[in-house]
């Protein structure tokens, strides 16, 4: 297996990783934590591709992982100042070290079991480092090894992060599938 990640750049690409099998559906793009609560609820259906469409023309959205030219993996990246961690009343700032944040990791069914969300992550990582990114902030469950429901698990799991680098820094107040979601760092 020689998996390469790269800038999340080519709509058709992202589409296949978080987009809907219905032009129509409502799934999330990975939009809800990009983008205020208020205009994710507002943009429905197409909107909401299209939406991305113009995002991506003002850069890339995070990375994907590409076995050959399929791709298989999305990792979303950006600078938290960026997201709607900026403000999350759940997720804690422990300073004011302009941090980038990875909060969704996920692996096209089909090609799970092969070890991709690590290389999502390590890909991840060494992208916010090219783009001048002090630190990495991620904000997965921690399951203690318990069985996750795979919609949930976008956040990632501690023990992948743990694996690629990161260190704990400080329990949160959120919850996602009944685990808690801890923070976690890997200073670049």
């Amino acid at each position: 297996m020689s998996i390469e990640v790269r800038p999340a750049a080519d709509f058709d690409d992202v589409r296949t990783l978080v987009g809907p099998k219905r032009p129509d559906a409502n799934v999330c793009w990975c939009l809800s934590y990009r983008i205020p609560s208020r205009l994710n609820n507002e943009l429905r259906g197409p909107a909401r591709g299209e939406y991305v469409a113009r995002l991506l023309e003002e850069g890339s959205l995070g990375v994907l992982a590409y076995d050959g030219d399929e791709p298989v993996g999305w990792a979303a990246l950006a600078p938290r100042s960026a997201t709607s961690f900026a403000r999350n009343r759940k997720i804690p700032h422990v300073d004011d070290l302009p941090v980038w944040s990875l909060w969704c990791i996920r692996v096209r069914p089909g090609h799970r079991g092969r070890g991709i969300s690590h290389t999502l992550i390590a890909g991840a990582v060494e992208h916010a480092r090219t783009q001048g990114a002090p630190a990495v902030e991620a904000y997965p469950l921690d399951n203690n090894g318990a069985k996750v429901d795979l919609t949930m698990a976008y956040a990632g799991l501690r023990a992948n992060f743990e694996a690629a680098g990161f260190r704990y820094v400080t329990d949160t107040t959120s919850v996602l599938a009944g685990h808690p979601r801890v923070l976690m760092r890997h200073d670049l």
